[in-house]
């Protein structure tokens, strides 16, 4: 049985309908978390929903809220609303992200500015708002991407857009180390779900998995363990970015 270490805590989970943010959901709940599962789409509607059903099916108490985390009025909402259910957040956890393989030389206005407005502006806005609103003692994690210690061609703006996540970690966990709020990222290498396989060609599937140990791509069962331990033992390990991919690439 699963030892419940986060008993009397919450989490918010930005995109923790399904896939990694799902799991991370999930797992959280098994340790006793109280979770707020955030969506975007009306097509992640439903999986939220299931999610909810698992975090309350493991004893957990649970709520769903849809939100753009683009604008900085829904994150403010999202914490508010975890808030006001649970009378304080202990956890917060962000794995929304929008991916784009495309020659730079292609790449329009509209999609760079979509880019940065779910990868970086996002994610900037998401650690404020958890700055000000978690309890002391508290945990910070986004997730970025392994393509960071990169040099590759393609993601110019998915990477580029991730990049300054980096900074607003370090800066956000010196800010907050008085308060003994940890913010960290981690760094998944390619992952086997449907976000990856959409900007790849076979070719290049094959590609990417050979740069791993077994010759495989990330799994979301690889990296939710990782969120939990920063979660609960991990509370010393602040500022950081771990690569966590399989020695697909390091720096």
């Amino acid at each position: 049985m699963t030892e419940r270490t986060l008993t009397g805590k919450t989490a918010v989970v930005a995109a923790g309908a399904k896939n990694l943010g799902g799991l991370i959901s999930r797992q959280l709940a098994d340790l006793g978390a109280n979770v707020v599962v955030h969506y975007h789409s009306a097509g992640s509607e439903a999986a939220a929903r299931e999610t909810l059903a698992a975090i309350q099916q493991a004893g957990a108490a649970g709520l769903v809220v849809d939100g753009d985390l683009s604008k900085p009025a829904d994150v403010e909402q999202l914490f508010s609303q975890a808030k006001t259910a649970f009378g304080g957040i202990d956890i917060a956890v962000n794995t929304a992200g929008m991916v784009l393989r495309k020659p730079i030389v292609e790449i329009s206005e509209a999609e760079y500015d979509a880019m940065f407005d779910v990868n970086a502006k996002a994610a900037f806005f998401f650690i404020k708002e958890a700055a000000k609103q978690l309890n002391d003692g508290g945990r910070i994690v986004t997730i970025v991407t392994s393509l960071l210690a990169a040099f590759t061609d393609g993601y110019s703006t998915y990477a580029g857009a991730k990049a300054p996540v980096e900074h607003f970690t370090r800066a956000a966990a010196k800010e907050l180390a008085g308060r003994k709020i940890s913010v960290n990222n981690i760094a998944p290498g390619p992952m086997d779900t449907p976000f990856f396989y959409g900007q790849e060609t076979p070719e290049r599937v094959a590609f990417h998995k050979s740069q791993a140990m077994g010759d495989d791509l990330t799994k979301i069962e690889q990296i939710a363990p990782i969120v939990t331990f920063l979660a609960t033992d991990g509370g010393w390990i602040t500022g950081q970015t771990l690569f966590a991919n399989g020695g697909y690439t390091t720096r």
